[in-house]
């Protein structure tokens, strides 16, 4: 069988420890053990005494529980995987088989795209239009949209854009998916990232019955390491994607798991998101400043969430090109917009600390400035 590499994750792999600055990633700074814990005195001594048996497959009853309230489910929809990478891959693995059409949103993360592509899938676009701050452009949804059509797969709010979807918009993608009878599997891994509000964005959950949220610790709650993320699906294709979760990695950790209850806690889902989003915005707004310097070379449609900047710059060669110069040249990665299905864009992250940024972006400038 043909293969598609996953060619962000490829990227990344080669060449994330080869530099000075890492603004590849797609996060903010990451939470210190010792910012989750918090000022609890005991939390040391209770995190020190847990067991390290194999935790419950499917995740602990507390884990689902704070899971489900953070999508407006139940525990009984909840599956907790290694990332939500793994919610992600054993979905489509459940759903897509050889021969069926998938949609997928771009610019976007490509991990189901590929997915789906190394499933035997055939894979349609429907874009994200750049001349309208990256609305969806919800005609050529319904023109790719057929009958037959499996799945739709969108990300929201978006990698790398950071565009939030609209409750109009919503609609419209839950109406075509469910004129022609389409599972939509909803990538929510940004909830908790908006820069312009303090309100969580709303999570597809409970707008359609064929439907797949899948969320994760990476993003919003600042927690890449532990590696924890989640499937919300009806119960029957919850069991389903089990079956397929004890294949692939059996569990989660178990010291993830304890971790994970005690950010999914409200009172510390509050602390975490507060602590994000003052990165995300005064990252963004040093962004918005580094573009605003470089005389007409650099521009962006201001993202309304995540710690990304999805930045155009206005040269005449392919991004790949561009981005391998900067890491050559600048000691800087960044990420391509190939990659995410868009050229002449780089994917810079912002939500670091203010001198690491700074002096990547100083770096960067210098190299452009050459090409």
């Amino acid at each position: 069988m043909s293969f598609t590499p996953f060619g962000l994750e490829e990227w990344q792999s080669r060449y994330e420890h080869t530099v000075a600055y890492n603004l590849a990633d797609s996060g903010c700074h990451p939470v210190a053990l010792s910012e989750l814990l918090g000022d609890d005195p005991e939390a040391v001594d209770r995190l020190l005494a847990s067991s390290l048996h194999y935790p419950p497959v499917g995740g602990t009853d507390a884990l689902r529980a704070l899971i489900a309230a953070w999508h407006g489910a139940t525990a009984d929809n909840v599956l907790v995987t290694v990332g939500a990478a793994e919610a992600n891959a054993i979905t489509i693995a459940g759903l897509v088989d050889p021969g069926d059409h998938v949609v997928v949103m771009e610019p976007g993360y490509r991990q189901v795209r590929g997915l789906a592509l190394n499933a035997g899938a055939e894979v349609d676009a429907f874009p994200l239009d750049p001349g309208h701050q990256w609305r969806p452009d919800l005609d050529a949804l319904n023109r790719v949209v057929r009958p037959g059509t499996k799945l739709i797969a969108v990300t929201n709010p978006n990698n790398p854009v950071g565009a939030i979807l609209t409750p109009s918009e919503v609609d419209a993608i839950v109406a075509a998916a469910e004129r022609v009878g389409a599972w939509i599997l909803a990538d929510e891994v940004y909830r908790g990232t908006e820069r312009l509000t303090d309100e969580v964005t709303p999570s597809f959950w409970g707008r359609y019955d064929k439907l797949v949220c899948v969320g994760g610790l990476s993003k919003a709650f600042g927690l890449p390491g532990l590696r924890l993320g989640w499937l919300v699906a009806p119960p029957w294709l919850r069991e389903a994607a089990w079956r397929r979760h004890e294949y692939a990695t059996i569990a989660a950790a178990s010291l993830s798991m304890h971790l994970a209850e005690i950010a999914l806690r409200p009172a510390t889902i509050d602390r975490l998101l507060t602590r994000n989003r003052s990165l995300i915005r005064d990252g963004y707004t040093r962004l918005q400043q580094w573009i605003d310097r470089s005389e007409g070379l650099l521009s962006i449609a201001p993202p309304h969430a995540t710690a990304l900047g999805f930045v155009r710059y206005h040269l005449p060669r392919p991004s790949i090109e561009i981005a391998h110069a900067i890491r050559e040249h600048g000691d800087v990665l960044v990420g391509a917009g190939a990659h995410f299905g868009v050229e002449h864009h780089l994917r810079i992250t912002h939500g670091l600390a203010v001198g690491y940024v700074d002096a990547a972006l100083s770096s960067i400038t210098r190299v452009l400035n050459s090409l």
